[in-house]
């Protein structure tokens, strides 16, 4: 099964009951029993939904893994996969990462005994001279969030292998559309539904996908035990999302590219942060495990003014100022007092992430329109 049939057909049958060719939202709380344990598969929906169940498995699908799971938001599933390792353990991270991760690994779990390392993991070399004795886990994003570094997935995977960690690859960015890390040698990929999957920023959820049984099954303990679980609505509605993740990455592919090649010919511009570039550090990693570069481009501002990268921000039409990424429509934000300002200032600016830098999610809308809203805010400096 090709990839687009799949985010239509995988894990989804017709409702047996009346046909329904669209999976029926079960809005329900609990299951009827014939007899204690004699169901139908079901007994509590934090154990179990049907509609939630069919995206699990839709998910697994895109990945090419067999076991999915959903989580109430891309957090509680990143939350489900740390409390896998125990106090003493370490994990080896990369240095630009989503600032609500950073605020987990170090406000929450650094708090139970969990040490967290942060490095440029661009370079596979020098992620493996941190390893220890004590080393659990590499977690890496790529590409990463905001500055659009490459790692490369399938050496560091073999670098967990040979030493017996756990890889876990944050695929949000990237989506099975555009790379599969499970068929590169990670372990577990982590996703923010929330963003391109779900697609129409309407719906908060995570998911965690694998092929390892014996790790799926821990993890489900810890899904059914802390019960971070979205309702059935959310899960039809990131099942619909999916539908259209070929057809709609495809054209942020495409207005993603127009846009970084805009910026980087814009005098009022500084550097453009966009793995497509031929001269783009590890482009050639990004090639050979993306099927295209993505719809996220950021850049900074000649100059470096914070008061300069607000005016563009709160200026732009059709790039909406917001939190998040992924939808259909265009986004724009400011990573130093808003994705990221949980990160401390000293640390968020030795990855890049200075006070002009600014983060686009670069919509379907069309391309002349959003180069047009581009030029009439950076023109307004």
């Amino acid at each position: 099964m090709k990839f687009g049939t799949k985010t239509i057909h995988a894990g989804q049958e017709a409702d047996p009951t009346t046909g329904a060719i669209m999976t029926p939202i079960y809005q329900t709380s609990t299951y009827i029993q014939a007899s204690p344990g004699d169901h139908k598969g079901y007994e509590y929906s934090r154990t179990g939904n049907p509609t939630r169940n069919v995206l699990e498995e839709n998910l697994a699908a895109l990945e090419n893994g067999k076991y999915g799971l959903c989580f109430g938001s891309g957090m509680s599933a990143i939350d489900a996969i740390i409390k896998l390792l125990s106090p003493g353990d370490e994990v080896i991270s990369t240095n630009d990462l989503y600032g609500g991760t950073y605020r987990i690994f170090t406000q929450i779990f650094e708090n139970y005994g969990i040490k967290f390392h942060f490095i440029g993991m661009d370079d596979a070399d020098k992620t493996e001279a941190l390893i220890t004795k004590n080393t659990k886990m590499l977690w890496a994003e790529t590409p990463t969030n905001p500055m659009l570094n490459i790692i490369d997935i399938e050496k560091l995977g073999q670098i967990s292998k040979k030493h017996k960690l756990l890889f876990v690859v944050d695929n949000t960015f990237a989506t099975p559309y555009l790379q599969r890390p499970l068929d590169l040698g990670a372990d577990i990929i982590m996703h923010s539904l929330t963003k391109y999957m779900g697609g129409h920023s309407d719906v908060v959820m995570g998911a965690v996908i694998c092929k390892d049984e014996a790790l799926a099954e821990r993890l489900y303990t810890i899904q059914n035990s802390c019960g971070a679980v979205p309702g059935p609505m959310d899960s039809f509605l990131v099942l619909r999302g999916i539908k259209t993740l070929h057809l709609r990455m495809q054209r942020h592919c495409e207005n993603g590219k127009v846009i970084a090649n805009f910026l980087k010919n814009h005098p009022k511009v500084g550097e453009v942060y966009w793995p497509g570039f031929e001269t783009y550090p590890n482009h050639e990693v990004a090639k050979k495990q993306m099927d295209d570069f993505g719809g996220m481009v950021s850049f900074n501002l000649k100059g470096n003014k914070l008061e300069d990268a607000i005016k563009v921000v709160s200026t732009t039409h059709y790039f909406t100022l917001a939190e998040s990424l992924g939808g259909v429509e265009s986004l724009i934000g400011h990573p130093a007092s808003m994705t990221h300002a949980a990160i401390p200032k000293d640390e968020r600016e030795k990855t890049g992430v200075v006070d002009s830098l600014i983060r686009l999610s670069v919509g379907v809308e069309d391309i002349e329109d959003l180069v047009a809203d581009l030029e009439n805010a950076l023109n307004k400096l």
